[in-house]
């Protein structure tokens, strides 16, 4: 704890968010970033191994479901949540048709075994949001 923290408010406290945003070219080739930035934030919240593996692979999935549809020449934007338990994860791009992927295909079944809890939704310009959160200890499981 610093002085800065010790002199905050215990409500200011609560209210900070570990979070990591990480912004890369839309494409491929550079997802092997978002999958060590994931790996290495799973570790710290202490998943186990297959968690971690899972993780890496269900971020993995949600962004070849959204660089499917991406306009060519945007990035591709990944915010992680840490909490106590769990990690949020929320990838979106700007995308040509605003199109949410398709919640009965297999490739959402495995994300979401993978996951556990998997939304998607679309902003703004029809950006599309993929949200994963997957909680320590939940073995697939919400």
């Amino acid at each position: 704890m610093t002085e800065e923290t010790a002199a905050m408010p215990a409500s200011t406290k609560l209210s900070v968010r570990d979070v990591v945003t990480v912004k890369l070219p839309a494409a491929g080739a550079y997802l092997s970033v978002l999958r060590t930035a994931t790996a290495g934030l799973a570790a710290r919240l202490d998943f186990t191994l297959d968690e971690i593996e899972d993780l890496r692979i269900a971020v993995d999935e949600a962004c070849a479901m959204l660089l499917a549809q991406a306009v060519p020449g945007t990035d591709l934007t990944c915010e992680f949540e840490l909490t106590g338990e769990a990690m949020r994860i929320a990838v979106s791009v700007l995308t040509v048709d605003g199109a949410v992927p398709s919640r009965d295909t297999f490739a959402w079944t495995v994300l979401s075994s993978l996951a556990g809890e998997v939304d998607s939704q679309v902003g703004a310009d029809d950006r599309v949001t993929v949200t994963l959160q997957k909680r320590r200890g939940a073995a697939g499981a919400p």
